[in-house]
């Protein structure tokens, strides 16, 4: 499980990352790596989106106050 979060916890800041990089110079790194609309960022987009949902069903324990980290 600890694998899992870690691994979820690297794509999150990745697209956090992007986003950051979309919003402060309108650059998308993962288009410009992989190519807009690509297959390979479309898969990079979605695993950021997967390991989105895996933090929220992971931490959400914690945030009620009834688990620690993985």
């Amino acid at each position: 499980m600890k694998g899992l979060f870690v691994a979820a916890l690297i794509l999150v800041l990745v697209g956090a990352l992007n986003w950051g990089l979309v919003g402060a110079f309108n650059f998308d790194l993962v288009a410009a790596l992989f190519g807009d609309g690509s297959g390979a960022s479309r898969t990079v987009y979605t695993l950021v989106g997967i390991a989105a949902v895996v933090l929220a069903i992971t931490t959400a324990p914690i945030l009620r106050g009834r688990g620690t980290l993985p």
